[in-house]
């Protein structure tokens, strides 16, 4: 059998890999650091010793409101370093604005040390502005007055409720006047029932109002969002690279999923299939089409990725997806391990097998049938009943896929050569139901695998023996199973010899899987003697990866990212 990574060592002589001209990340990142360090040392300025009364370095009472102006200047400092970080524009003149008005306001209260460090930085954003390119979302503008007029009127209510409180023999005009300047960060100059409650009711507004501008801050910065639109052009054309050339990644045709943009190489010949998550511009497996063009598709990816300030990823790319990833400056890791059954191969005799053996006749004692068909062969009732049937044996609330799931089962439009798989019970009940998408005209991969709770142990076991017998005959030669995530680590953890490393590594997994199904994959698939075929995570830098696998997360739904409500963000697009 040949692996993906065998198309690497059989490149045509003389295919051009041009790479994208490199900007000098360094720079935007320094800033960004810089800018962090600025804003902690402001926060440290403020907190030391003598700039609160005596009995402690964070003692605020004596001047509260100051302190909290500054730690809101101090936190919107660390929110505009993670837009310097993504070459934003827009979060570059803002840092400008915020940084000299930092260094006046230093020089004002004679913290000549902090006020030089501004300065430097000040210096470093001026010298550095042709670096800060990408762009701002288009409607945050809209978003960001959405939010100040939202939380503004609600901390100048606040602000008002608390004020008839501590001064309630203040007149209400006063009162409107004094908490709105308060929440600007000036102290309120009221008629207090008590002197304290002038420095609490000080604190609390410049509190609320420094909310107010932070949130309003964020949305100004939120990255660009990009929903995943494709028009019918898009998808008839990703789905002609798909009959041309979708033998050569298992995981091409989940490219075709609803949740998924797809951007062409100028040659139209190749693509990259991808979604944008909090920032992340993630791509799943291969480039779609002619290895030849898969340069032309990455470039135009990374382009865009470059000029809205996304952070570039992909998960689940083969050695030859990744190899090429790596002349753009994508360094790779090894995520885990693709089981592809060689069905030339596969056979349920002989000692290695006698599991798998053992279940399928488990099955066919109980009575147990397996009917395999293409999607477009069944009858509309057949279909319903596999649906649903599929939707109760999930077992969880969401629907889970992004990389290696098409999650479309019973649109026979769309897939008309999906491979479906029904296991009923000797009374004729449906007990489990297995999705298989086309790989190419002579592969199949794995789409869904749901069994009923109460059917025999082996049901699985023998669904897949049964889809290799039935497939066979229609030329099928191999199948790709599931993903077993850090295989390697699992298959030589245990073993005697493996180095303290390893053997912690292993005990880590085995801890998570408590709670992941880690170590049961690799074991359900293990078992089949599959070819394991490394797949990888490719990624700009090592501090990208952790953005990299919440998107990963959010996209495969095992998390949940949280968002103000709608109607406070800006429409979806650009």
């Amino acid at each position: 059998m040949v692996s993906q990574g065998t198309a690497v060592r059989t490149r045509p002589a003389g295919v051009a890999l041009p790479g994208l001209v490199d900007r000098p990340r360094s720079v935007p990142s320094t800033i960004a650091w810089l800018v962090r360090f600025s804003a902690v040392l402001a926060f440290l300025t403020e907190a030391a010793p003598g700039h609160g009364v005596e009995g402690g370095p964070f003692d605020i009472i004596s001047d509260g409101v100051g302190f909290a102006t500054a730690m809101a200047s101090a936190a919107a400092m660390l929110l505009l370093a993670g837009g310097l970080r993504r070459r934003n524009r827009r979060a570059w003149r803002f840092a400008l604005g915020v940084v000299a008005a930092g260094v006046l306001a230093h020089l004002q209260t004679q913290r000549f040390a902090v006020a030089a460090v501004y300065l430097v930085v000040l210096v470093v954003l001026v010298h550095g502005r042709d670096e800060f390119t990408a762009r701002s979302q288009r409607r945050s503008r809209l978003a960001a007055i959405r939010v100040f007029l939202v939380m503004g009127g609600g901390s100048m209510v606040a602000g008002l409720l608390l004020a008839s409180r501590t001064a309630p023999h203040s007149a209400f005009g006063d009162r409107v006047v004094e908490v709105f300047f308060g929440l600007l960060g000036f102290a309120p100059q009221l008629r207090f029932r008590d002197s304290g409650l002038s420095e609490l009711t000080g604190i609390a507004l410049g509190t609320l109002g420094a909310f107010t501008a932070l949130f309003t801050l964020a949305a100004m910065l939120a990255p660009v969002r990009k929903p995943p639109v494709r028009t019918a052009d898009d998808e008839q054309r990703l789905r002609d690279l798909l009959a041309r050339f979708g033998q050569h990644d298992s995981l091409g045709y989940f490219c075709l999923r609803s949740d998924k943009s797809v951007i062409f190489s100028a040659s139209g010949k190749a693509a990259v299939a991808y979604r944008v998550l909090g920032g992340v511009s993630l791509a799943s497996g291969d480039p779609i089409g002619d290895y030849e063009a898969w340069p032309g598709a990455i470039e135009a990816w990374l382009a865009e990725a470059e000029l809205y300030g996304w952070v570039p990823g992909v998960v689940g790319t083969s050695e030859a997806g990744a190899l090429v990833l790596k002349r753009y400056g994508l360094d790779a890791l090894e995520l885990g391990d693709e089981a592809v059954v060689d069905l030339a191969g596969f056979t349920l005799e002989g000692r290695a097998m006698r599991g798998v053996r053992q279940a399928v006749n488990r099955c066919v004692r109980a009575g147990y049938t397996c009917r395999v068909d293409r999607q477009k062969d069944l009858a509309p009732a057949v279909l319903s009943e596999l649906g649903a049937a599929a939707e109760a044996f999930r077992g969880e609330e969401v629907e889970r896929g992004f990389s290696m799931a098409l999650s479309r089962l019973g649109d026979v439009a769309a897939d008309p050569d999906l491979a479906l798989a029904q296991v009923r019970d000797a009374d004729g009940r449906l007990v489990a139901v297995l999705g298989f998408v086309p790989w190419g005209a002579t592969g199949l991969s794995l789409d869904l695998m749901r069994r009923a709770r109460g059917s025999e142990n082996g049901t699985v076991e023998f669904a897949v023996a049964q889809v290799a017998e039935a497939t066979r005959g229609w030329g099928v030669k191999r199948i790709s199973l599931n993903f077993a995530v850090f295989r390697a680590v699992f298959a030589r953890g245990a073993r005697v010899g493996a180095g303290p490393v390893l053997r912690l590594w292993h005990r880590v997994l085995l801890l998570v899987s408590r709670w992941f199904q880690v170590e049961s994959l690799y074991r359900a698939n293990a078992k089949y003697h599959p070819d394991w075929v490394p797949r990888f995570v490719s990624f700009r830098r090592s501090l990208d990866l952790p953005r990299i696998a919440l998107a990963a997360l959010e996209a495969e739904a095992f998390v949940a990212r949280p968002h103000l409500p709608r109607w406070l963000h800006p429409q979806r697009g650009r």
